[in-house]
């Protein structure tokens, strides 16, 4: 026997009743140069995204606090001048209650030439 009958004759035995011919041989998988162009934009595309919502979220939160500072501005200049209104209030019913302001004389009327 010759080596190539002999490695024909270990073929045959190995194809052998409900056996398959083929030998399954399981391959790397690898992806080619236009999937890795693909699945790079779609990366970048989901990054961009991500971005701009993050974007987003910080302009709205922004508008929020500018909208809550104006509105503290606008109180707090209220909250000034009522302070300064109770001051006046306050210091004219103190006048008016001092012994001073009590001793007072009302002046009378007087009439007046034409």
């Amino acid at each position: 026997m010759t080596y190539s009958s002999t490695v024909a004759f270990g073929r045959q035995q190995t194809m052998m009743r409900n056996q398959n011919s083929v030998t399954f041989r399981p391959r790397d998988k690898r992806l080619g140069p236009v999937s890795n162009s693909i699945v790079l934009i779609v990366l970048a595309c989901l990054l961009g995204l991500l971005y701009l919502t993050q974007v987003t979220k910080t302009n709205a939160y922004g508008y929020a606090i500018n909208t809550l500072e104006n509105e503290q501005t606008a109180l707090q200049t209220e909250h000034d001048d009522l302070s300064v209104t109770s001051a006046k209030l306050r210091s004219l019913d103190r006048v008016r209650a001092s012994a001073e302001a009590k001793s007072m004389v009302t002046v009378a009327q007087s009439g007046s030439v034409r």
